[in-house]
């Protein structure tokens, strides 16, 4: 059988739309992965994918509806199945509310006609030996490793009836480790974000694994309550981005959100932050690079159909601490006269001195006394008005007394809500690329730094381990 482009399949969907207007996505993917417990590899594998989605609009003399369908391991023959069924749905809708014209057609992606970009277990080729080794110093040092390394590809075809033919490549790999103490008493977990694994130091992820479980060595237990507390770059990421998917322009000029200002306004230009923070987004951003335009499967709140091949370009969502911008579409640009932001997958957080700023180890040789988390994890929204969110801790939370780490305190629930904390936060530090733990399968393309917060909200007490 002849091998078949995911190009030609989006060319094939739009030869036979009859629709009056059509936009094709073919995403081809290949996924590699290591997964070990115990100081052992247990498994490795790679896989392949292949999902196209067909977008079909129709006019009609109240408006444009929208019918989307889409499947997996699409073959040539069962294209025209899939563009009726497209078809077939939007004559059934109703009219799209965020209906918008089509994009017309611009200079096509050079590659578009390539092969699609793939992945294989050779990416792990310097990973795996250092992995092992890391195994063997666990096993001298009376510890258990266990995690997992996942690096995929995806690349993205889009081709409108209006003439778009883009493309884009994305690769995304995550590390995370866990070192465990031979009687599963104790647990330290580091992580990481990469393109390609060649930035990855699993001699470093190691070590720092191993200096925390060191520092739990020794038991304190606290009560709940307000502590001056140091949150490393993961735990920043992981309520910036929360923060970043509540940020909906629609919603908060209807008085739905955190940024909701009275009379139907938002909150863009006040200040959130005595600190100078930006928090940006590029796609173009060295590192955590995203795709340059619009790739919307469905519509949503956030996203539309409508807008698929619209160029994205670097935005501040929140420059030197006033809120800057909100995510819309073209829909709900229109609708709330707020420009157009539309998002980007990936997100900094930083301070404007970068030279200046501190790294995480100096600002914990200037506490007092404050504690020092690892990760956060289970966050779940309680009050959309306020942004409020609650969690627990995880794997390792520290007591730092006149500039030393002492030991390891139990865990917490935390109730906190990210916009408050920013207005908060007394001291930010160097950003660094890091993973969030806890939104680490939805969102990888983070840089964030830590940051001291005098008042952070230990609810309660917490069993978990």
């Amino acid at each position: 059988m002849p091998i078949v482009h995911p190009h030609e399949l989006v060319e094939r969907a739009l030869e036979l739309s009859q629709a009056d207007g059509c936009v094709v996505i073919a995403d081809e993917e290949t996924t590699a992965n290591l997964r070990w417990a115990g100081n052992a590899l247990t498994t490795n594998g790679v896989t392949k994918g292949r999902r196209l989605t067909v977008i079909a609009t129709v006019d009609g003399a109240e408006g444009t509806a929208s019918g989307v369908v889409a499947a997996e391991a699409v073959t040539p023959d069962e294209v025209e199945a899939l563009v009726r069924a497209a078809e077939a749905a939007a004559r059934e809708a109703g009219p799209a509310e965020d209906a918008q014209p089509l994009l017309p057609s611009r200079e096509p992606s050079a590659d578009f006609t390539a092969p699609p970009a793939e992945t294989s277990i050779e990416v792990f080729a310097a990973f795996a030996p250092a992995l092992g080794e890391a195994f063997a110093r666990a096993r001298k040092e009376g510890q258990l490793l266990y995690g997992f390394a996942r690096h995929e590809v995806v690349s993205s075809y889009l081709g409108t009836s209006t003439g778009l033919r883009l493309r884009h490549d994305q690769p995304t790999g995550t590390v995370e480790l866990n070192a465990k103490t031979e009687d599963l008493s104790a647990s330290a977990w580091v992580g990481a974000a990469t393109r390609d694994f060649a930035d990855v130091d699993v001699a470093a992820m190691h070590a720092e694994a191993t200096k925390r479980l060191g520092w739990g060595r020794k038991k304190i237990d606290l009560p709940a309550g307000r502590y001056e507390t140091l949150l490393p770059p993961t735990a920043v990421a992981d309520l910036m981005v929360y923060l970043s998917w509540s940020s909906g322009g629609r919603d908060a000029a209807e008085g739905r959100t955190v940024f909701s200002k009275a009379g139907g306004q938002t909150r863009v230009g006040e200040r959130l932050s005595p600190l100078p923070l930006t928090l940006r987004s590029d796609p173009a951003q060295p590192g955590l690079e995203a795709a340059p335009f619009v790739l919307a499967h469905s519509s949503d709140g956030d996203s539309s159909v409508f807008d698929n091949g619209q160029p994205l370009a670097a935005t501040d969502w929140i420059k030197d601490g006033e809120l800057a911008n909100l995510l819309t579409t073209r829909h709900t640009s229109g609708l709330t006269g707020l420009p157009l932001t539309p998002a980007i997958d990936n997100l900094v957080l930083e301070t404007a001195d970068q030279d200046a700023a501190p790294t995480l180890d100096e600002m914990i040789a200037r506490t007092e006394r404050g504690l020092l988390l690892t990760c956060l994890w289970y966050i779940r929204e309680v009050d959309p008005a306020t942004l409020l969110l609650t969690g627990l801790t995880r794997d390792g939370v520290y007591l730092v007394e006149n500039g030393e780490v002492v030991g390891a305190v139990n865990n917490f629930r935390f109730n906190e809500s990210p916009v408050d904390l920013l207005g908060r936060i007394t001291e930010a530090g160097r950003t660094e690329p890091c993973l969030p733990r806890e939104w680490g399968d939805w969102f990888t393309r983070a840089a964030m730094p830590p940051v001291r917060v005098p008042d952070f909200n230990m609810s309660s007490v917490s069993q978990a381990s």
